[in-house]
């Protein structure tokens, strides 16, 4: 998910012509301006891994050896009123067939009146947990929980409306929404998918709709976030609610290494993602950013643990450790990550281990 714009610096040369269209310096990155209110800015990014998988070759015994790309994604933020912005970004997708597509990630109007009241409307990010306001860029890890299952269109967006604001400066945010959720024969009604969050930031505020999992010591965080979701009819089984609580704790140290400790409760009833069952699941992390570069980035040691248990269905566990390299933030990254996952379907037990090393890119 691909919030933050971090847009492409745009350059050219006016000689006699005159023209109303200019390079704001306002504007971190480069932004065309077309006049004191309207803007437009464009960004992009990439992220790409080597996979190997056990037992997960053709053969079914061999490890597997693939190349992926895990996300391209083209961003453009505008402003054609002092109050009203646009959003716009498209990301790479398979579908069934494997075959690749591009597709609408966001695409919403922002009517953003003050800090403490703004009206967002189209394709987004509907209120959910912090991983999925912090999109995979913005993770502290290589991999999306995989016990983080809000119901959603694409990549974790939803069609509605939301409204959200903030108290001094990010202290204290709300957002609460509407939207699709699930559709079709469980939604016979076509019940709205209702969605709520609330954040407190003891330490140094978050400002703004989205959020990070890790600041790299520009910031001290320690955060509690709580989530509420439910549609009515949404599963053959009965109404829709999950509900979770997220907490993120970093700190710059007195050597200038960072810690970061984070973690989410999930739980699920009559979860449609979920094949219309109950579950519970949740995930906890442990970083640390290590003080002085090594040539041109920092290590950051990281290692986390999840369960997702799925009633009548199956318990899944996975533990990851790796280390990422961070070049220039969330802009310039390296992972390397190594893990081992179990699922257990009451019948059958599955045991798997993998090796990843991903490259993420963002301007």
């Amino acid at each position: 998910m691909k919030r933050h714009l971090y847009p492409v610096a745009l350059a050219f040369t006016v000689a006699t012509v005159s023209t109303p269209w200019m390079i704001s310096a306002a504007h971190a990155g480069g932004m065309i301006k077309i006049d004191d209110t309207k803007w437009v800015s464009v960004g992009a990014g990439l992220r790409t891994s080597f996979n190997a998988v056990d037992k997960g070759a053709p053969n079914g015994n061999d490890r597997s050896k693939d190349f992926k790309v895990d996300g391209m994604r083209l961003y453009v933020n505008g402003q054609v009123h002092e109050n009203i912005k646009l959003e716009f970004n498209t990301d790479r997708s398979t579908d069934s067939a494997g075959d690749e597509n591009i597709r609408v990630l966001d695409a919403l109007v922002k009517f953003e009146f003050s800090d403490v009241f703004n009206i967002w409307m189209g394709r987004m990010l509907p209120p959910s947990d912090r991983s999925n306001l912090d999109g995979p860029y913005y993770l502290n890890t290589w991999n999306f929980p995989l016990a983080q299952a809000y119901p959603s269109i694409f990549a974790g967006r939803d069609d509605g409306a939301a409204v959200w604001g903030q108290v001094n400066g990010g202290q204290f945010k709300y957002q609460l929404g509407a939207f699709e959720g699930t559709e079709g024969a469980s939604n016979v009604d076509d019940n709205l998918l209702y969605a709520a969050r609330f954040v407190y930031n003891f330490w140094d505020p978050e400002p703004g709709y989205y959020n990070s999992s890790t600041y790299y010591g520009a910031k001290d965080v320690l955060a509690i976030g709580v989530v509420y979701q439910t549609q009515g009819d949404a599963a053959a089984t009965g109404d829709f609610t999950g509900w979770s609580i997220d907490g993120l704790m970093e700190k710059k140290l007195g050597n200038e290494g960072v810690v970061s400790l984070e973690g989410t409760y999930y739980d699920y009833e009559s979860n449609p993602v979920l094949g219309g069952l109950d579950g519970t699941g949740y995930f906890v992390l442990g970083a640390y950013l290590i003080p002085g570069k090594a040539g041109m980035g920092q290590f950051q040691p990281v290692a986390r643990y999840q369960y997702l248990d799925v009633d009548g269905g199956s318990e899944t566990t996975n533990w990851e450790v790796g280390a990422n390299y961070i070049i220039d933030g969330h802009n310039a990254r390296v992972s390397l990550v190594y893990s081992n996952t179990e699922v257990d379907s009451g019948t059958v037990n599955m045991d798997s281990d993998a090796l990843q090393l991903g490259i993420q890119i963002q301007i």
